[in-house]
């Protein structure tokens, strides 16, 4: 829980903290969009550094981005599995046959079992579950003494393969440009910037300043909770209790007997801001007076103008390429 860094403000001084909230809201929706308008790997890749590029000249360290990716790399996973294994176009990339028998399926169990057992001393714990899978799957395919249980072809192709790594690819960029703008503008900033952008669908009848109001308020709690959590389940693990042992069923009372404060602390946290709000006269719908005063200056002008050609060159390059 202490890696996920969405909702955190980490204060700067480069030119991505100097921008206008309006326009890095801008900004980051061209460039998702321009990330949904590619379909070649070679260009999405482009991307991708740029957006490292993005990182670099904003002073934003890599290294937090990447410890930011961490939760959903399970995800990230998953999907290049299923993407490999469920295409079955393109070019052969690897064929190999799995063959199970009775001593590398005892193999197969003392690796896991070692595994299992072990992994709590691995600082990498998900690159050691990579490395124990490729290590299962070498073992199937080049280790096969003794009587087969059961065999099968194992066949990579080139479309399922580069699919699988477009979407990786899309995805952390779409991430990434998610924490690059709440790393770097304050709630108040990113509430006021929302309510600014939003503020069409007033014609609608549709209030943007309580939309904008839910939207800062659920970004700048997401952290404090996950705080809350991580320190309620340090309490518990001085207490003797491991969320990373134990049986299925003790599991599930685990995450129970973290919830349930959770939900407490949730409660109090929305009654203390509550109070809070209503300290201050708020009044949902009446013209409220702001302290800052946003300013929209000749940097914000030509990032949106370089988004903006992003997008074009995208929809171009998609089109006659």
């Amino acid at each position: 829980m202490k890696n996920i860094i969405v909702g955190q403000y980490v204060p700067g001084k480069s030119f991505l903290y100097k921008m206008d909230p309006r326009s890095k809201i801008l900004a980051l929706g061209i460039l998702m969009v321009s990330a949904f308008v590619f379909k070649d790997i070679t260009h999405i890749i482009y991307m991708l550094f740029g957006v490292l590029l993005i990182l670099k000249i904003g002073g934003i360290p890599i290294m937090r981005i990447a410890r930011g990716l961490r939760p959903i790399m399970i995800l990230l996973l998953f999907t290049f599995s299923f993407q490999v294994m469920f295409i079955k176009t393109g070019d052969v990339v690897l064929e190999t046959v799995l063959t199970l028998t009775y001593i590398n399926l005892g193999l197969m169990v003392l690796i896991i079992l070692g595994w299992y057992f072990t992994r709590t001393y691995i600082k990498s714990r998900f690159l050691f579950l990579i490395f124990v899978i490729l290590g299962i799957l070498t073992m199937l395919s080049l280790f096969t003494p003794g009587i087969t249980i059961s065999s099968s072809n194992f066949v990579v192709y080139e479309d399922g393969l580069l699919g699988a790594s477009f979407i990786m690819v899309r995805l952390i960029i779409i991430v990434t440009l998610s924490t690059i703008l709440t790393l770097t503008t304050k709630p108040t900033d990113l509430n006021l910037g929302l309510e600014k952008i939003l503020r069409p669908l007033n014609i609608v009848k549709i209030n943007s300043e309580e939309i904008a109001l839910i939207i800062s308020i659920a970004l700048r709690y997401i952290p404090t909770l996950l705080d809350e959590a991580n320190k309620i389940m340090l309490a518990q693990a001085s207490r003797g209790v491991d969320f990373s042992e134990g049986k299925i069923k003790d599991k599930v009372m685990q995450i129970i007997s973290l919830l349930v404060p959770m939900f407490i602390i949730s409660f109090k946290r929305s009654d203390d801001l509550a109070n809070a709000m209503e300290a201050r006269s708020f009044i949902p719908g009446n013209p409220r007076s702001r302290i800052h005063i946003l300013a929209w200056e000749n940097r914000d002008t030509i990032v949106i103008i370089f988004c903006i050609v992003v997008l074009i060159s995208t929809i171009a390059v998609r089109v006659f390429l």
